[in-house]
């Protein structure tokens, strides 16, 4: 019988998150029950076919789908995520808490509770925005990650854009297959990405509730102390040490590459299948700058700005470096971690030939 959730895990209300952020995600646009089902039957086969796209173009080859393929509401993405964040979050609370003691019962109920609001409405945030997701992190018995395509913002999107929505839907599925296909095609990436946030984490020295008030500070637009100043960055100036900030490079490259490399594969597939892609990939890259002012407050509080940088990065690296050494030689960056890119090498494609090449 399971002991339920450690000391650590009851600091933030995961159930209130949830809730939280279902409430105020919204719906999405309205559609009749065949237009949903269809959508959802559309966006399968689009994770299908592309299995095969992705495999042809770059040569990766991904195990038997053992990461299922979810297309999911936008609740359904929330409590994913929220399983996601628990299932990272919980070492590093319960290291904290057996460091400094769990606070007293009254302490943790408010505390969590507050931490359940603000990342309810985090992901509130977040859930209206995200097409699809792979989640790495996902474990459960004979399945490697899962794929989540969020039905509601993809419509929405496709939508609002004016654009094919056969067309738009192939689209995404291929960047995010392509990234289904990366981590299933190298299976230590997940375990690689594991370890450098195993190391951020437990560089973190600060008390529980300083962790959690920094984060209620950062996600309520607050300097330290209530002041009412604006924070100059995202949550990830929380792990400002020196330590942490050279892991957290380390990770930028990876995802850099990742989701360049998933902008390279649509761009290199989309025109053979998808007979609108310029269209979509000019009013997309549009989108992508986010729309008002309280839009790119919280993208950069969030760091989704920086989320945008390694799609330009890291697209640009991978066409460089397979223009010097050809798709085959590129895939030398997946063969063992000492071969993925630094930030550095992201930003100047010749030092990682260089080094990996020769």
């Amino acid at each position: 019988m399971s002991d339920g959730p450690s000391t650590g895990a009851r600091m933030v209300d995961w159930d209130l998150a949830v809730r939280v952020g279902s409430r105020l995600v919204g719906e999405g646009p309205r559609v009749s029950r065949r237009e949903a089902a269809d959508a959802v039957a559309e966006l399968r086969a689009g994770a299908d076919r592309s299995t095969g796209l992705v495999r042809e173009f770059t040569g990766l080859q991904a195990t038997e789908r053992t990461a299922p393929v979810l297309v999911v509401d936008r609740p359904g993405w929330i409590q994913a995520n929220a399983d996601g964040f628990a299932t990272i979050m919980a070492p590093l609370l319960d290291k904290l808490t057996e460091k400094k003691g769990a606070p007293g019962g009254l302490a943790q109920a408010i505390g969590s509770r507050v931490t359940g609001v603000e990342l309810g409405t985090m992901l509130g945030f977040l859930g209206s925005k995200v097409l699809g997701q792979f989640d790495p992190f996902h474990d459960q018995p004979g399945e490697q990650g899962r794929l989540l395509l969020v039905a509601p913002n993809i419509v929405h999107v496709e939508r609002e854009l004016g654009v094919d929505p056969h067309d738009f839907r192939l689209w995404v599925c291929l960047h995010e297959e392509t990234h289904r296909v990366q981590f299933t095609a190298v299976p230590w990436m997940t375990d690689h990405l594991q370890s450098l946030m195993g190391e951020i984490l437990s560089s973190v020295q600060t008390d529980p509730a300083e962790l959690v008030g920094d984060l209620v500070r950062k996600l309520g637009g607050r300097s330290d102390g209530g002041t009412g100043e604006k924070p100059d960055g995202s949550l990830l100036d929380l792990f400002a040490s020196p330590e942490q900030k050279a892991v957290i490079d380390r990770v930028t490259g990876v995802m850099s590459l990742l989701e360049g490399h998933a902008d390279v594969v649509m761009d290199g597939v989309g025109p053979g299948v998808i007979p609108s892609v310029a269209q979509i990939r000019r009013k997309f890259t549009e989108r992508r700058k986010g729309v008002g002012a309280l839009d790119r407050l919280l993208r950069r509080l969030l760091g989704l700005d920086q989320k945008m940088a390694q799609y330009r990065d890291g697209a640009v690296f991978v066409r460089a470096a397979v223009d010097k050494v050809g798709m085959e030689g590129f895939n030398a960056v997946w063969s063992e971690p000492d071969h993925l890119p630094s930030k550095a090498e992201i930003l100047d494609p010749a030092l990682w030939v260089a080094r990996v090449h020769g």
